[in-house]
């Protein structure tokens, strides 16, 4: 499958862009498309860092749902029975609504979870404002830190149990660059903790001292 090739639940939670962030946007493609990716997640002068955050907060959860979407196939409760990153690091799920209590689901239960918890956020105009000036609230960086967060380990998951097959559909290289601009990004912001990182942190490690 090509890795551009949406699958039935990626058009379900595939976001377009909000159409007010279009400076934000246009200051993504340019950086990005010089190559320059350290340019690309810092914050363009006068641009409101809420604003910011929320425009790369839905770039970031389009492109994790896209790769994701490419091992469907591959990632199933069978191969997949705990959401895990190595040996060491196994995910639990609750969103503190509807599952309180942390839950062991599989990889795929776990995915399903998380993007559609991240697309409720999304979707919730008291969270991400649709109109261009409107208020953020007060815990808008705490929400956008745990949707980093919960995004990071799906990441997480695809290098330890399917980085293989990425490289058998040849998109590693696409990958790579996609998590390090991740990296670069939520370093930049200090979204994730360094504790959090630690199933990647090797590579995270790598990314920052190029």
């Amino acid at each position: 499958m090509s890795l551009f090739g949406l699958t039935n639940r990626n058009h379900k939670t595939f976001r377009p862009k909000k159409s007010a962030q279009s400076g934000s946007k246009k200051h993504i493609d340019a950086t990005l498309g010089s190559g320059n990716l350290r340019e690309a997640v810092r914050l363009p002068p006068g641009e409101d860092l809420h604003e910011w955050l929320a425009v790369n907060t839905v770039d970031f959860f389009n492109q994790v749902n896209i790769l994701y979407g490419t091992l469907t196939e591959f990632c199933t409760p069978s191969s997949c029975p705990t959401m895990s990153a190595g040996p060491k690091y196994e995910y639990r799920w609750a969103d503190g609504v509807n599952i309180k209590k942390p839950i062991e689901v599989s990889a795929p239960k776990y995915v399903d979870y998380l993007m559609g918890w991240i697309e409720t956020q999304l979707d919730d105009e008291s969270i991400f404002p649709q109109n261009l000036g409107a208020p953020f609230p007060s815990n808008f960086q705490d929400v956008v830190k745990t949707i980093f967060k919960r995004l990071f380990r799906v990441y997480a998951h695809i290098y330890h149990s399917h980085f293989q097959k990425i490289i058998s559909l040849k998109e590693e290289a696409h990958m790579n660059t996609c998590f390090k601009h991740f990296v670069l990004f939520t370093w930049e912001f200090r979204l994730i903790d360094k504790a959090e990182l630690a199933p990647l942190y090797e590579l995270v490690e790598s990314i920052l001292q190029r």
